[in-house]
């Protein structure tokens, strides 16, 4: 059976997350309320309204819905970024090549993205180091993380400021091509942020290198 209604209009809430989580579980309100011992008409209230609910009854529909009781009454601990509003008078705009390579900086987190054969392509998060005019990190040689040589690959990393709804994110696509000069190895793993924050043996250095550089910012007038 189909989960029923639109999700709500409301800010993050119990009431959304009430309706969201349901609707992932593939549930309708009656299959909800039998779950959690409770009337249809009061889980409809708690879907409909925002505001004070009794915990005893919200800790019965959180274990209904498969979650924590604090995800459900106050949200996730460690949210993904972005749960502002938009700021006001949103622009967005086109970065230099320069301008992507000066927000790189010298290192930090970001994403690769690999075509899978067969299969849909993988997006994968990686320590980077800025290396010239190139992206390096390291990796598993037999990992999902290591491109063959050669292999057309994507990088991206940005930043989000959650207080002034603003950022930016920079996109690079290019070749792989793997580092296997013991100098340069040698030299690249002294670096700041070198060291990868997943931790474990990873001896597979990758270079990206650059077909195009994009990037892209959002402000406020």
């Amino acid at each position: 059976m189909h989960a029923d209604g639109p999700v709500p209009p409301h800010e993050d809430s119990v009431v959304t997350r009430c309706a969201v989580r349901r609707r992932q579980l593939g549930l309708t309100r009656e299959e909800l309320a039998h779950r959690a011992g409770m009337s249809v008409a009061y889980l409809d209230r708690v879907e409909t309204l925002s505001g004070d609910f009794d915990p005893a009854a919200l800790m019965r529909l959180a274990a209904a819905l498969e979650m924590p009781y604090d995800e459900l009454a106050r949200g996730p601990r460690e949210a993904a970024p972005g749960r502002r509003k938009a700021g006001p008078h949103p622009m967005l705009a086109q970065l230099s090549e320069d301008e992507c390579w000066r927000r790189l900086g010298t290192h930090g987190i970001g994403r690769i993205g690999l075509s899978a054969t067969g299969s849909a392509p993988v997006v994968l998060p990686v320590n980077f180091l800025v290396d010239g005019r190139t992206i390096v990190y390291r990796t598993e040689a037999d990992g999902a993380a290591a491109p063959a040589e050669g292999e057309q690959l994507a990088f991206e990393t940005d930043r989000i400021d959650e207080q002034l709804s603003r950022g930016w994110s920079v996109l690079i696509t290019g070749t792989a091509e793997h580092i296997t000069d013991p100098g340069t190895v040698e030299s690249l793993t002294t670096r700041p942020g070198a060291q990868p924050w997943a931790g474990g043996k990873r001896d597979l250095w990758v270079r990206i290198r650059p077909g195009e550089v994009t990037g892209r910012t959002i402000h406020t007038r």
